[in-house]
């Protein structure tokens, strides 16, 4: 397994409020689903994305609810560890407003490209891969010279490799 641990790209001087603010929320959000217990399924079909009450005409406001929810610890901290690495760049380049709009309209295509494609289905969709897709892929425009630290898990230790080779790999799994 391959994780992205760091980056050679500093931006220095701008904090990245609305990262850190993303970040907040979805393990708040998280905690109050494992708060939940046997509830937390009932609170997921309800703010999950479910492509065929879109379709439809029903649930618009799960399009954005469901960037927030994630189905489980590794779901979440993958996602979480992604937007950490690749986030606070694009935050700093574009500004923190724009990031924020970035980042939610990146989420709402993406669950709109799941309920495209999955017109029928009856299975909430949740989590923040679609948004963290579109900050990588930001990434990739904004810093292709860039390198991405990862970690090897097969050999326990650390190495940089090019941001388009690292981004290109993820894209293409």
């Amino acid at each position: 397994m391959i994780f992205p641990i760091g980056d050679t790209q500093v931006q220095g001087g701008h904090k990245p409020y609305v990262s850190y603010t993303f970040i907040a929320i979805n393990v708040c959000v998280f905690l109050y689903e494992f708060y939940l217990g046997p509830k937390a399924n009932e609170f997921i079909m309800t703010y999950g994305t479910i492509p065929n009450e879109i379709t439809a005409g029903q649930d618009y406001f799960t399009l954005f609810t469901s960037i927030f929810l994630h189905g489980g610890w590794m779901h979440l901290m993958g996602n979480m560890l992604f937007l950490w690495v690749f986030a606070d760049n694009i935050e700093a380049k574009i500004g923190s407003s724009r990031f924020l709009m970035f980042y939610l309209i990146g989420g709402l295509v993406a669950s709109l490209a799941h309920v495209g494609f999955n017109m029928d289905s009856t299975i909430p969709t949740v989590g923040a891969s679609g948004a963290i897709a579109a900050v990588m892929g930001a990434y990739l425009v904004m810093f292709p010279k860039s390198k991405i630290k990862i970690l090897v898990i097969v050999f326990f230790r650390s190495f940089h490799i090019p941001a388009f080779l690292f981004l290109g790999l993820w894209f293409g799994q």
